[in-house]
Formats: structure tokens, sequence, C-alpha cells
């Protein structure tokens, strides 16, 4: 298939792809804001079954209204015969109702501006985009497609996760569609994630009266932290960090409680598995004779390693890029998305392949205008060739 002349038709479209762009960056639609992922989502099925996708559509479904997410929505769409390949995009962004009122779409320059316009709305589209475009050029040499749209991904995909890790082994190749990075690498490795909360439990006494009846969780808890910290040299690549410290309740009572919440990332999966079991013994040896201590992880992502498939993937994309006229590299991470998930699954993954953009999960959030033709296009090709 000829790239070019499916970055014709992606070019013609341009205009389209902008307006189409503000009207999904102008809904609030934070992980939470379930009416508004709702919205993203009905934009998403309506353009499916516009273009010939059999959709499943799954409402989520949870004890109270506060923790009701999104749903999720998965399209799939039939070829004439070849590899599977799976999309993944997310509809929820970060920000909180309210956001779209202070600061909406907008463009200056060559950039566009807004809530989510990088993470990922623009990648959510691109998906869209480069489908419609093989669609138009009248290719189908592919055995299906399926595209995963998101609804709680900036929450780990709690909802999500499970379904695309059941699904990701029943295809060739899986791309993520985060934004590219902000000097266009696409990304063929994560690290990944677990989150700690760890509890220590002491006993409260009067701190001026008779503090030796006491037992600081305050104090069992600091020397953990400094011992935790200490794990950032350990493993190449792995990070430990104490982020949040909550105990105690006055000046004069020795602390009978103290929480730590805690987040180790590792690029491989023999480290984190390493490092997540120095943490228990850290927490565990802390000194603090009477204070007990209970462990809690929660592992959003395991690591997403650059496997042959991967590198065999990105290979495709730094040739494809190169007939378009633009040089393209692929990097590793520290920040882990649905890619964790496809790649853990066991299926080749690159991610990183929507426009180009930065500051995502900030107000400078932006977006390259200039980048979505070519990135668009090398989507296209990448489905076309694997």
């Amino acid at each position: 298939m000829d790239v070019q002349v499916v970055r014709e038709f992606v070019a013609s479209r341009f205009e389209a792809f902008v307006s189409e762009l503000q009207q999904m960056v102008d809904v609030d639609c934070g992980s939470y804001t379930r009416a508004g992922v709702n919205a993203i989502a009905d934009l998403c099925e309506a353009r499916m079954r516009t273009h010939g996708w059999t959709v499943d559509r799954r409402p989520h479904r949870a004890e109270t209204d506060r923790d009701q997410l999104g749903d999720l929505v998965i399209g799939t769409l039939e070829g004439s015969g070849g590899p599977n390949v799976l999309l993944v995009g997310h509809m929820d962004t970060v920000f909180d109702e309210g956001t779209v009122a202070r600061r909406p779409f907008r463009i200056e320059g060559d950039l566009a501006r807004g809530p989510g316009v990088s993470d990922m709305k623009g990648g959510l589209l691109a998906g869209f985009h480069a489908v419609e475009a093989l669609q138009q050029v009248g290719f189908d040499a592919f055995g299906r497609i399926t595209y995963v749209c998101n609804p709680d991904e900036e929450i780990g995909s709690p909802f999500s996760g499970p379904v695309i890790r059941e699904l990701a082994p029943s295809y060739d190749a899986a791309f993520v569609l985060e934004g590219a990075r902000a000097n266009g690498d696409i990304v063929s490795a994560r690290k990944g994630v677990i989150d700690f909360t760890i509890e220590f439990r002491g006993r409260a006494a009067h701190a001026g009266v008779e503090p030796e009846k006491g037992a600081s969780a305050v104090l069992a808890a600091a020397r953990a932290t400094i011992a935790l910290q200490a794990l950032n040299d350990r493993w190449p690549g792995v990070t430990v960090n104490v982020g949040v410290v909550r105990g105690g309740t006055r000046t004069n009572v020795v602390a009978e409680r103290c929480r730590l919440q805690v987040d180790l990332r590792s690029p491989e999966e023999a480290t984190l598995e390493e490092a997540e079991s120095e943490i228990a013994r850290l927490s565990n040896d802390h000194g603090v004779e009477d204070v007990s201590v209970r462990v809690e992880g929660n592992g959003w992502h395991r690591p997403m390693e650059k496997g042959p498939g991967a590198a065999r993937l990105a290979g495709l994309a730094t040739a494809l890029a190169s007939e378009l006229g633009f040089e393209l590299r692929d990097v590793a991470t520290g920040g882990a998305s649905d890619a964790n998930t496809t790649s853990a699954a066991g299926t080749p993954t690159i991610d990183g392949l929507g426009p180009v953009g930065g500051d995502d999960h900030a107000p400078a959030e932006w977006l390259d205008l200039t980048s979505v033709v070519p990135r668009v296009t090398l989507l296209a090709g990448l489905i076309s060739r694997v």
C-alpha cells in the first residue's frame, strides 16, 4: 500500500480533524465525570457504526453512584484476512468538571490547547482517522481491527484493564494511541507501577506525662521512609517514592497511627518483584517496639519490556516515518499506560502513536497540529504492514 496516497486522504480531512478535536476537548470528562466520559463514548460509538464497525458497549457497574465510571466501547472491523490489530485509546482525562469553562479548546499558531488535547483526545481521534483512511483506499488485508475506547485509563484502568488483558492475546500487534513525546518519540518500553499503602499502628500515650507507655507509629514510619527512599540506588531504573505521610493527632500525644503511600516503578518484571519484597521487609524492620505494620500493594501495571516483537514494530514505524519524510525514534519512559497491559499479555506493543503533544495533565497542555497528518498516516501505515 502506498502511504503517500493515504497521506493525501488524511491531509484532505485535516480541517475535519481539528473540528472534531474541538468537539471532544470541549467536554469535561475526568475519570469520575461519568456523563462527560459517556458523551465521548457516544461520539466513538456513533463513528464506529457509521463506518461499519460492530460495537460492544459495556456499562460499568459500581456499588455507589460516586464510584460509577463511564462505559467501555469496543469496536471491531472485519477484514478479508490477515493479521489482527488491537488499537487502544482512552476517553477520560485528569481534569475536574468546570475545567472546559475556564480554558476551552483554542488554537495558538500551530498548537491546539485545552484539557486532554494531547492526553489523549488527539490520539483517540487519530485512531478513527487512520482506519477511515485505510477504508477510503480500499485496504482490507487484515483479519480484524479492534478499537478499545477506555473510560478509566487515568485512574489505572480498573474497569477496562481486565477486558484489555483478556482481548490482547488474540492480536498480532497492539498500538496504543497516547500522544507522542514532545520531541516526537514513540514509546517501546514503560515501567511497571505498584502503589503501596503502608499502615503503622502503635500505642497512644501522653507525650509529656508518660511517653514511655506509648509506641510511636510516626517514628516507625519515619525510619521506614528513610529505608524505602534508599532503595532508589539498588536496581537500575527502579524508583521508590514515599509521596504521602499521614500520622498522629496532636503534638502532646504519642502517635498511635501513621500511613505511608509509596510509588514503586521498575522497567523489568524481575526487579519489580525484588523491590516489592524489599518494601515489605523494610516496612516491618523499623525497630520500634510494639508497632505493627500492614502493607498493601496495588499493582496498576506490569512492566512493558521491549521484546523482539516490540522491537520489530518500532523498526517498522521508523522505516515508515522515513518514507513519510521525518525521523522517528523509540524510547523507554517511566509512565505507565494500557500498553503495559497488552505487552504483559504477550502482544507485541508500541505506544505514543498519537500526534505530538506535551505538558499533559497541566494547564499548558498542547498538541502540535502540524504533526496530525504525518502521525495519522504513520498509524495507518503500521496497521497495513503488520
